[in-house]
Protein backbone atom coordinates (compact mmCIF):
# COMPACT_ATOMS: atom_id res chain seq x y z
CA UNK A 1 0.00 0.00 0.00
CA UNK A 2 1.10 3.98 -1.12
CA UNK A 3 2.45 5.90 2.28
CA UNK A 4 2.19 9.52 2.77
CA UNK A 5 5.78 9.28 1.88
CA UNK A 6 5.26 7.82 -1.14
CA UNK A 7 3.12 10.01 -2.41
CA UNK A 8 5.05 13.00 -1.28
CA UNK A 9 8.18 11.94 -3.12
CA UNK A 10 5.75 10.66 -5.90
CA UNK A 11 4.55 14.13 -6.45
CA UNK A 12 8.02 15.83 -6.26
CA UNK A 13 9.15 13.94 -8.59
CA UNK A 14 6.40 14.49 -11.33
CA UNK A 15 6.52 17.48 -10.81
CA UNK A 16 10.23 17.54 -12.47
CA UNK A 17 8.67 15.27 -15.44
CA UNK A 18 6.11 17.89 -15.88
CA UNK A 19 8.45 21.10 -16.12
CA UNK A 20 10.48 18.49 -18.77
CA UNK A 21 7.06 17.97 -20.57
CA UNK A 22 6.12 21.05 -20.97
CA UNK A 23 9.32 22.24 -22.06
CA UNK A 24 9.82 19.87 -24.41
CA UNK A 25 6.60 20.75 -26.03
CA UNK A 26 7.19 24.74 -25.99
CA UNK A 27 10.46 23.99 -28.10
CA UNK A 28 8.44 21.56 -30.46
CA UNK A 29 5.64 24.14 -31.19
CA UNK A 30 8.44 27.00 -31.59
CA UNK A 31 10.10 25.61 -33.48
CA UNK A 32 7.51 24.65 -35.68
CA UNK A 33 6.52 28.06 -35.51
CA UNK A 34 10.25 29.39 -37.00
CA UNK A 35 10.26 26.91 -40.01
CA UNK A 36 6.77 28.51 -40.86
CA UNK A 37 6.94 31.80 -40.53
CA UNK A 38 11.22 32.61 -41.10
CA UNK A 39 13.69 28.99 -40.81
CA UNK A 40 16.42 31.57 -40.41
CA UNK A 41 14.63 32.56 -37.06
CA UNK A 42 14.98 28.90 -35.60
CA UNK A 43 17.62 29.65 -32.84
CA UNK A 44 16.17 33.33 -31.94
CA UNK A 45 12.50 30.94 -31.73
CA UNK A 46 13.85 28.26 -29.64
CA UNK A 47 16.04 31.04 -27.53
CA UNK A 48 12.01 32.49 -26.65
CA UNK A 49 10.79 29.13 -25.96
CA UNK A 50 13.90 28.20 -23.22
CA UNK A 51 13.29 31.94 -21.69
CA UNK A 52 9.29 30.99 -21.62
CA UNK A 53 9.68 27.37 -19.76
CA UNK A 54 12.11 29.15 -17.35
CA UNK A 55 9.77 32.09 -16.54
CA UNK A 56 6.86 29.55 -16.59
CA UNK A 57 8.99 27.28 -14.41
CA UNK A 58 9.98 29.97 -11.37
CA UNK A 59 6.77 31.32 -11.77
CA UNK A 60 4.67 28.43 -11.11
CA UNK A 61 7.04 27.17 -8.25
CA UNK A 62 7.12 30.88 -6.50
CA UNK A 63 3.85 32.79 -7.47
CA UNK A 64 1.31 29.33 -8.49
CA UNK A 65 -1.14 30.93 -5.53
CA UNK A 66 -1.38 34.05 -6.43
CA UNK A 67 -1.49 33.12 -10.25
CA UNK A 68 -4.52 30.22 -9.45
CA UNK A 69 -6.28 32.28 -7.41
CA UNK A 70 -6.16 35.53 -9.71
CA UNK A 71 -8.52 33.55 -12.32
CA UNK A 72 -11.06 32.44 -9.32
CA UNK A 73 -13.83 35.31 -8.09
CA UNK A 74 -12.39 35.14 -3.91
CA UNK A 75 -12.61 37.94 -1.34
CA UNK A 76 -11.82 37.50 2.27
CA UNK A 77 -13.78 35.94 5.18
CA UNK A 78 -16.01 38.25 6.85
CA UNK A 79 -15.49 38.41 10.63
CA UNK A 80 -17.90 35.53 11.20
CA UNK A 81 -16.62 32.94 8.27
CA UNK A 82 -13.38 34.06 9.68
CA UNK A 83 -14.90 32.47 13.14
CA UNK A 84 -16.73 29.44 11.56
CA UNK A 85 -13.96 28.66 9.18
CA UNK A 86 -11.08 28.97 11.72
CA UNK A 87 -11.71 26.67 14.38
CA UNK A 88 -12.10 24.18 11.79
CA UNK A 89 -8.60 24.34 9.97
CA UNK A 90 -6.74 24.94 12.62
CA UNK A 91 -8.11 21.69 14.38
CA UNK A 92 -7.43 19.90 11.09
CA UNK A 93 -3.85 21.53 10.99
CA UNK A 94 -3.04 20.85 14.21
CA UNK A 95 -3.91 17.09 13.60
CA UNK A 96 -2.01 16.69 10.19
CA UNK A 97 0.86 18.37 11.93
CA UNK A 98 1.20 21.22 9.31
CA UNK A 99 0.99 24.98 9.82
CA UNK A 100 -2.69 26.24 9.58
CA UNK A 101 -2.97 27.23 5.61
CA UNK A 102 -4.57 31.04 5.10
CA UNK A 103 -7.99 31.02 4.03
CA UNK A 104 -10.12 32.60 1.21
CA UNK A 105 -14.03 32.56 0.51
CA UNK A 106 -14.54 32.24 -3.42
CA UNK A 107 -18.01 34.24 -4.38
CA UNK A 108 -19.69 31.22 -5.41
CA UNK A 109 -23.64 30.95 -4.09
CA UNK A 110 -24.21 27.63 -6.75
CA UNK A 111 -21.28 25.13 -6.48
CA UNK A 112 -20.17 23.62 -3.47
CA UNK A 113 -16.83 23.34 -3.68
CA UNK A 114 -13.29 23.79 -2.42
CA UNK A 115 -10.09 23.84 -3.01
CA UNK A 116 -5.90 24.36 -2.07
CA UNK A 117 -3.14 26.23 -3.48
CA UNK A 118 0.73 26.53 -2.99
CA UNK A 119 4.21 25.01 -3.10
CA UNK A 120 4.39 23.70 0.06
CA UNK A 121 2.72 22.97 3.66
CA UNK A 122 4.46 26.42 4.47
CA UNK A 123 3.09 28.39 1.69
CA UNK A 124 -0.77 27.27 1.27
CA UNK A 125 -3.97 29.26 0.56
CA UNK A 126 -7.52 27.07 1.20
CA UNK A 127 -10.62 28.57 -1.13
CA UNK A 128 -14.19 27.22 -0.42
CA UNK A 129 -16.96 28.50 -1.93
CA UNK A 130 -19.53 30.83 -0.07
CA UNK A 131 -21.87 27.89 -1.34
CA UNK A 132 -20.41 25.37 0.60
CA UNK A 133 -20.23 27.43 3.96
CA UNK A 134 -23.88 28.25 3.95
CA UNK A 135 -24.68 24.56 2.45
CA UNK A 136 -22.56 22.07 4.77
CA UNK A 137 -22.64 20.83 8.77
CA UNK A 138 -19.72 21.00 10.59
CA UNK A 139 -19.02 17.26 10.29
CA UNK A 140 -19.37 17.80 6.32
CA UNK A 141 -17.44 20.69 6.38
CA UNK A 142 -14.25 19.32 8.52
CA UNK A 143 -14.38 16.35 5.26
CA UNK A 144 -14.37 18.49 2.90
CA UNK A 145 -11.38 20.54 4.43
CA UNK A 146 -9.63 17.57 6.11
CA UNK A 147 -9.44 16.62 2.06
CA UNK A 148 -7.84 19.70 1.07
CA UNK A 149 -5.33 19.69 3.96
CA UNK A 150 -4.31 16.39 2.75
CA UNK A 151 -3.80 17.68 -0.57
CA UNK A 152 -1.24 20.47 1.39
CA UNK A 153 0.23 17.81 3.21
CA UNK A 154 0.74 15.33 0.62
CA UNK A 155 2.56 18.11 -1.78
CA UNK A 156 -0.26 17.85 -4.61
CA UNK A 157 -0.86 21.30 -4.55
CA UNK A 158 2.82 22.16 -5.68
CA UNK A 159 2.35 19.76 -8.67
CA UNK A 160 -1.61 20.42 -9.52
CA UNK A 161 -0.92 24.16 -9.54
CA UNK A 162 2.36 23.61 -11.63
CA UNK A 163 0.11 22.23 -14.18
CA UNK A 164 -2.33 24.91 -13.93
CA UNK A 165 0.43 27.57 -14.71
CA UNK A 166 2.89 25.28 -16.62
CA UNK A 167 0.24 24.06 -19.04
CA UNK A 168 -1.40 27.29 -19.39
CA UNK A 169 1.39 28.48 -21.15
CA UNK A 170 1.30 25.62 -23.81
CA UNK A 171 -2.12 26.70 -24.79
CA UNK A 172 -1.33 30.25 -24.52
CA UNK A 173 1.69 29.52 -27.41
CA UNK A 174 -0.89 27.73 -29.55
CA UNK A 175 -3.63 30.28 -29.31
CA UNK A 176 -1.20 32.55 -30.57
CA UNK A 177 0.08 30.99 -33.44
CA UNK A 178 -3.72 30.02 -34.69
CA UNK A 179 -5.21 33.35 -34.41
CA UNK A 180 -2.18 34.53 -36.12
CA UNK A 181 -2.67 32.35 -38.87
CA UNK A 182 -6.31 33.24 -38.74
CA UNK A 183 -5.62 37.03 -39.43
CA UNK A 184 -3.40 36.46 -41.91
CA UNK A 185 -5.82 34.01 -43.98
CA UNK A 186 -3.10 31.73 -43.99
CA UNK A 187 -0.52 33.55 -46.38
CA UNK A 188 2.14 31.50 -47.75
CA UNK A 189 4.18 34.70 -48.81
CA UNK A 190 6.76 34.27 -45.36
CA UNK A 191 10.30 33.18 -46.43
CA UNK A 192 11.16 30.00 -46.24
CA UNK A 193 7.24 28.61 -45.75
CA UNK A 194 7.08 25.07 -45.59
CA UNK A 195 3.64 23.40 -46.07
CA UNK A 196 4.53 20.35 -44.25
CA UNK A 197 5.53 22.24 -41.15
CA UNK A 198 2.55 24.34 -41.42
CA UNK A 199 0.40 21.23 -41.54
CA UNK A 200 1.99 19.92 -38.15
CA UNK A 201 1.82 23.13 -36.39
CA UNK A 202 -1.72 23.78 -37.05
CA UNK A 203 -2.55 20.65 -35.84
CA UNK A 204 -0.60 20.51 -33.18
CA UNK A 205 -1.79 24.18 -32.42
CA UNK A 206 -5.57 22.77 -32.30
CA UNK A 207 -4.49 19.18 -30.53
CA UNK A 208 -3.09 21.45 -27.37
CA UNK A 209 -6.43 21.92 -25.31
CA UNK A 210 -6.78 18.58 -25.42
CA UNK A 211 -2.88 17.67 -24.34
CA UNK A 212 -3.44 20.01 -21.40
CA UNK A 213 -6.69 17.86 -20.42
CA UNK A 214 -4.08 14.76 -20.26
CA UNK A 215 -1.74 16.64 -18.58
CA UNK A 216 -4.42 17.70 -15.83
CA UNK A 217 -5.07 13.89 -15.75
CA UNK A 218 -1.40 13.09 -14.34
CA UNK A 219 -2.99 14.63 -11.22
CA UNK A 220 -4.24 11.39 -10.66
CA UNK A 221 -7.51 10.19 -9.44
CA UNK A 222 -5.71 7.97 -7.48
CA UNK A 223 -4.91 11.64 -5.28
CA UNK A 224 -8.46 12.09 -4.98
CA UNK A 225 -8.76 9.04 -3.40
CA UNK A 226 -5.89 9.19 -1.12
CA UNK A 227 -6.70 12.80 -0.13
CA UNK A 228 -10.35 11.38 0.88
CA UNK A 229 -8.84 8.39 2.47
CA UNK A 230 -6.09 11.07 4.59
CA UNK A 231 -9.21 13.33 5.30
CA UNK A 232 -10.95 10.63 6.39
CA UNK A 233 -8.26 9.63 8.79
CA UNK A 234 -7.57 13.06 10.24
CA UNK A 235 -11.16 13.37 11.05
CA UNK A 236 -11.88 10.09 12.12
CA UNK A 237 -15.17 10.56 10.59
CA UNK A 238 -15.45 9.47 6.83
CA UNK A 239 -18.95 9.05 6.77
CA UNK A 240 -18.76 13.02 7.23
CA UNK A 241 -16.92 13.35 4.10
CA UNK A 242 -19.57 10.94 2.60
CA UNK A 243 -22.15 12.89 3.38
CA UNK A 244 -20.58 15.74 1.76
CA UNK A 245 -20.09 14.37 -1.22
CA UNK A 246 -23.72 13.07 -1.53
CA UNK A 247 -24.42 16.80 -0.74
CA UNK A 248 -22.55 17.93 -3.38
CA UNK A 249 -24.31 15.01 -5.95
CA UNK A 250 -27.58 16.60 -5.25
CA UNK A 251 -26.75 20.01 -4.89
CA UNK A 252 -24.03 21.14 -7.71
CA UNK A 253 -24.77 21.50 -11.66
CA UNK A 254 -22.55 21.98 -14.10
CA UNK A 255 -20.74 25.01 -13.06
CA UNK A 256 -18.45 25.99 -15.04
CA UNK A 257 -14.81 27.93 -13.97
CA UNK A 258 -11.91 28.27 -15.88
CA UNK A 259 -10.79 25.20 -17.27
CA UNK A 260 -6.79 25.91 -15.97
CA UNK A 261 -8.15 25.31 -12.57
CA UNK A 262 -11.02 23.08 -12.83
CA UNK A 263 -8.77 20.17 -11.44
CA UNK A 264 -7.57 21.73 -8.26
CA UNK A 265 -11.20 21.53 -7.11
CA UNK A 266 -12.31 19.25 -4.16
CA UNK A 267 -15.04 17.52 -7.17
CA UNK A 268 -14.71 19.04 -11.26
CA UNK A 269 -17.45 21.54 -11.56
CA UNK A 270 -16.48 21.80 -15.33
CA UNK A 271 -17.71 18.77 -16.32
CA UNK A 272 -19.91 17.50 -13.10
CA UNK A 273 -22.33 15.49 -15.36
CA UNK A 274 -19.63 14.12 -17.34
CA UNK A 275 -17.52 12.33 -14.00
CA UNK A 276 -17.10 9.18 -16.05
CA UNK A 277 -15.77 10.79 -18.72
CA UNK A 278 -12.23 9.43 -19.33
CA UNK A 279 -11.01 12.86 -19.70
CA UNK A 280 -12.49 13.73 -15.61
CA UNK A 281 -9.87 14.68 -13.51
CA UNK A 282 -11.82 13.78 -10.62
CA UNK A 283 -12.77 9.63 -9.64
CA UNK A 284 -16.44 9.10 -10.35
CA UNK A 285 -17.89 10.63 -7.01
CA UNK A 286 -20.36 7.63 -6.66
CA UNK A 287 -17.10 5.72 -5.77
CA UNK A 288 -15.89 7.98 -4.12
CA UNK A 289 -18.98 8.07 -1.91
CA UNK A 290 -18.53 3.73 -1.75
CA UNK A 291 -15.05 3.86 -0.56
CA UNK A 292 -15.68 6.17 2.45
CA UNK A 293 -18.27 4.23 3.52
CA UNK A 294 -16.46 0.83 3.51
CA UNK A 295 -13.57 2.56 5.43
Amino acid sequence: MRTIEDQISANKRDSIILVGVVSAALVVLFYLFAQIYDPSLVFLFLIIAVILSTLGTISSYWYSDKIVLSVTKTREPTPLEQAHLSNVVEGLAIAAGIPAPRFIIIKDDTNLNAFATGRDPNHAVLAVTSALLNVMNREELEGVIAHEMSHIENYDIRFASMVAVLVGIVVIASQIFLRSMWFSGGSRDRKGGNVIFLLIGIVLAILAPIFTQLIQLAVSRQREYLADSSGAYLTRNPMGLASALEKIKDYNVDTKVNGAVAHLYFTNPSIFKNANSWFATHPPIDERIKRLKEM
